[in-house]
């Protein structure tokens, strides 16, 4: 039975946290990694008796609760404002904070950043790009702080990408998102999502490095995957909804159906669906 099915019961069954290298014991043994993003202590409560293993304090609370329209208005202060509130509700989930825009530009904004979300709570923090960012990961894990990657649609770079699109599409673009990848596992990082990339791209990178990758929008083949939380229960905001989303609460009578549900979907490799990927 799965770790994920005993949370099926009315009592919540104690088991062991979630740790960094427990991430790549379930990358080598292939069992799917759940994760979701919280914001406040209910749901975070709600988000690991469900039986979820990471919970994501991601800048996309800038859409989902400050109500912008873009994640470029989130401060550090926010994030560890809200990782604080997480990290209350967590025993079993492995917590990630999100570095917001500019925070890590260089090694001593980055240390500093990361310092107050981990003093908040978080066990991990996430920052998007390579390049210029390879020598961030490098120095932060160096000083064993677990990063998070982030490649393929970076929403802190919606600009620079000309809005939110599949990234990797050309030969070219995906060659160069191939080595990205290899360079931020190299760099030291534990953990890597991939945004809005071809399934098939996804799977070539998965394959190629050791670290886990945790995909939204990028196909079946990522060793876990996440949804904003309040994508997985159907609140999306105003406009088109993404491809990669799909409603949890449908067919469910409580938000707890819903997120047990999902646990299981990734859990069984039946989410995403070839109806949510590239």
């Amino acid at each position: 039975m799965s770790e994920a099915a005993s949370y099926g019961a009315t009592v919540k069954t104690k088991v062991p946290p979630v740790t960094v290298p427990r991430l790549r014991e379930l990358k080598a043994r292939g069992e799917k990694i759940a994760m979701l993003t919280a914001y406040d202590y209910t749901f975070a409560r709600a988000i690991d008796a469900a039986g979820v293993d990471m919970v994501l304090v991601g800048d996309s609370l800038g859409m989902v609760v400050q109500g912008g329209r873009s994640t470029l208005g989130v401060t550090v202060a926010h994030i560890a404002y809200h990782t604080e509130a997480v990290a209350r509700g967590l025993d079993r989930a492995l917590l990630v904070a999100d570095l917001p825009l500019l925070s890590y530009a260089t090694f001593e904004r980055a240390l500093d950043a990361s310092l107050t979300v981990l003093r908040a709570g978080a066990a991990m923090v996430k920052l998007e790009g390579a390049g210029p960012m390879l020598n961030v990961i490098t120095e932060l894990a160096a000083r064993d702080v677990p990063v998070c990657g982030h490649l393929g649609l970076t929403p802190q770079s919606m600009h620079k990408l000309g809005g939110f699109r599949l990234q990797g599409r050309e030969a070219a673009a995906a060659e160069q998102l191939l080595r990205d990848a290899e360079r931020v596992a190299q760099a030291g990082a534990d953990l890597l999502v991939l945004e809005c990339v071809p399934s098939e791209l996804a799977l070539q990178i998965t394959q190629a490095i050791k670290i886990p990758t945790i995909g939204i929008g990028a196909g079946v083949h990522c060793d876990g995957q996440v949804l904003v939380l309040h994508d997985a229960l159907g609140l999306a905001g105003k406009g088109r909804r993404p491809r990669f989303v799909k409603d949890f609460m449908a067919g469910q009578d409580s938000i707890r159906g819903a997120l047990v549900e999902y646990v299981r979907a990734v859990k069984a490799g039946e989410f995403p669906g070839p109806e949510h990927a590239y």
